[in-house]
């Protein structure tokens, strides 16, 4: 259109002047949020954290633990005994080999179990114990396996010091009222001297962090007789007690008492300097301090020394039952020694450990159940 034209349309009203279009140099888009599509349903997402599978797959690994368990009872059932002068039969062979066939069938179950998809939370918590045990439980069987090809059906091992292990049940089975007996007293004597020890150790560990004069009466005393092992006291103990119990809780109690007052006394010295002062200017007393500002903040330490006593006293348990009293589990074993019967021996062994590591569990329990902000920190 010419330039005549133009200014004829403009007088007209006819045409209007538009700005032109400018491009900018490049141009801002807003970024488009779109969601992930989820790759796993809630409720498969719920079973992969428990540990279960959305779907039957079977735990072929599973069969191992059953093919190892199946292989020690045919072994048992099938291989005969050799004939010693000792025994001329083991007992319980028989019972031993069918109890494995039948844990055998136990893990079979368990096998298809943990094969299916959804699983009701009971059953899904023995199956992932199950999946999680597969590994230990051959091995454990194996080495029965061998134990017992090694005593009863091949004689390497001769007797009376080796014994297979089917034979281990004759003591639970025929002598148990003397067992339990003494399992009995052994916890009783360990109570008797593990409560003495921890609440005397606690008191004199929280009395040396807290006072500068029980730290300057109390700290050599223990620096000299502390390292001293309580089974070195013993001949000193049964002379100065009256009756071997109470020199036997004596030395359980030195045995405990020593590390607990090391680490309550740690405890109580590691603390903050800053939440006495915030505490004393709230107007905290000196008992509030010590019982709700020192106290719960040594509790770490506290049962780490519950953990080192615990473990000493059983030394001393079993020492000073063998030493003096009627009745306990280091009386049995040392009893069961004398008469030459080594399979009461492995017996009360098994027992020992049983007792021992449930005491040790309970008290890693209670330890997480009043250090809750600890939970999962120190494991056994």
């Amino acid at each position: 259109m010419s330039a005549s034209a133009t200014l004829e349309l403009l007088s007209t009203g006819e045409a209007r002047l538009e700005p032109p279009e400018i491009s900018a140099p490049y141009s801002i888009e807003k970024p488009r949020t779109t969601r992930p599509s989820p790759t796993l349903t809630t409720k498969t997402a719920t079973a992969a954290r428990r540990g279960e599978r959305p779907g039957f797959r079977f735990f072929f690994f599973g069969l191992a633990a059953v093919a190892a368990w199946s292989l020690l009872g045919g072994l048992t059932l099938g291989l005969p005994d050799k004939v010693t002068g000792f025994f001329e039969s083991w007992p319980y062979t028989h019972e031993f080999g069918v109890g494995a066939l039948l844990f055998a069938a136990l893990w079979l179950a368990l096998t298809v179990v943990t094969s299916l998809g959804r699983l009701p939370r009971p059953l899904a918590r023995v199956a992932g114990a199950f999946r999680h045990s597969v590994p230990w439980l051959v091995v454990l069987a194996l080495i029965l396996a061998t134990w017992e090809v090694l005593t009863a059906k091949t004689l390497v091992l001769e007797p009376p010091f080796f014994a297979p292990p089917s034979s281990i049940f004759d003591a639970y089975v025929n002598d148990y009222p003397r067992l339990l007996d003494s399992a009995f007293n052994s916890l009783k004597l360990l109570f008797e001297g593990i409560l003495w020890g921890a609440t005397v150790g606690f008191i004199v560990g929280v009395s040396i962090g807290w006072s500068k004069r029980a730290n300057y009466w109390i700290h050599p005393i223990l620096r000299l007789i502390g390292p001293l092992p309580p089974t070195a006291l013993l001949p000193i103990a049964f002379v100065f007690f009256a009756t071997s119990h109470a020199a036997s809780v004596f030395l359980i109690a030195l045995a405990t008492g020593f590390p607990v007052a090391i680490l309550s006394w740690s405890g109580v010295a590691s603390v903050n300097k800053a939440y006495y002062d915030v505490a004393r200017t709230l107007g905290a007393s000196e008992l509030f301090l010590i019982f709700r500002v020192a106290i719960p903040a040594a509790l770490p330490q506290v049962f780490v020394g519950l953990f080192m006593g615990l473990g000493a006293s059983f030394v001393v348990l079993i020492v000073a039952e063998m030493m003096g009293v009627k009745s306990g589990l280091g009386w049995y074993l040392e009893w069961a020694k004398g008469y030459a019967d080594y399979i009461k021996m492995y017996s009360t062994l098994i027992v020992m450990t049983l007792i021992f590591s449930g005491l040790i569990s309970l008290l890693f329990a209670v330890r997480d159940r009043v250090l809750v902000w600890q939970k999962g920190t120190v494991k056994w």
